[in-house]
C-alpha cells in the first residue's frame, strides 16, 4: 500500500492578493511562497502557511479557460480540493478508483512541484483529492517581516 502524506488544502480565488490578505488577518498565515504561474494546467497559484500549518494553496484563474473559472463564477468547489503527496501517483489512482472515485481529468506535470505530476479525483462522498508524485517535496516559504 503507499503512503500518502498530507500536503494542502486547496482554495479558488479571483484575486491572489485578496486571497492572502484575507488568509493572513483571519488565520495568521504568515509565510509564503512565490507565485506559480503553471500555464499547463491553467492556474496560477501560491501556498501559505503558519509555522503549526496547515498549509493552503490559493488557485486563481489564468484566463478564461482556467479550469478554475467556473467555480468562480458559480460560487461552487471554492472550498476546491485535499491533496496529498505520494511515491507512486499510479498506484494510488488505482486505489481510489477502486473505492469508486472518478478521474477528474489526466495526470499532468505541475510547475509547483518541479514538473512533478497531479492528477484530481472526486470521490464518492463528492469531494475532491488531489494526488501529487512527489512524496518528498518540501515547499519553500519566506516569512513576512
Amino acid at each position: 500500500m503507499s503512503q500518502l502524506k498530507f500536503d494542502h488544502i486547496g482554495l479558488v480565488v479571483a484575486d491572489m492578493a485578496d486571497g492572502r490578505e484575507f488568509l493572513e488577518g483571519m488565520f495568521g498565515i504568515d509565510r509564503w511562497t512565490q507565485v506559480f504561474e503553471d500555464s499547463g494546467i491553467g492556474v496560477y497559484v501560491q501556498f501559505g502557511r503558519t509555522a503549526e500549518g496547515p498549509c493552503y494553496e490559493l488557485i486563481s484563474p489564468l484566463g478564461e479557460a482556467s479550469p478554475v473559472t467556473t467555480a468562480l463564477k458559480r460560487g461552487v468547489n471554492i472550498l476546491n480540493h485535499v491533496a496529498y503527496l505520494t511515491a507512486n501517483l499510479d498506484a494510488d489512482a488505482e486505489r481510489l478508483q477502486a473505492r469508486g472515485s472518478i478521474m477528474a481529468g489526466p495526470a499532468k506535470p505541475a510547475v509547483a512541484y518541479d514538473g512533478a505530476r497531479v492528477q484530481f479525483w472526486i470521490t464518492p462522498q463528492r469531494f475532491m483529492v488531489e494526488l501529487i508524485e512527489a512524496l518528498g517535496h518540501e515547499h519553500v516559504y519566506e516569512a513576512k517581516g
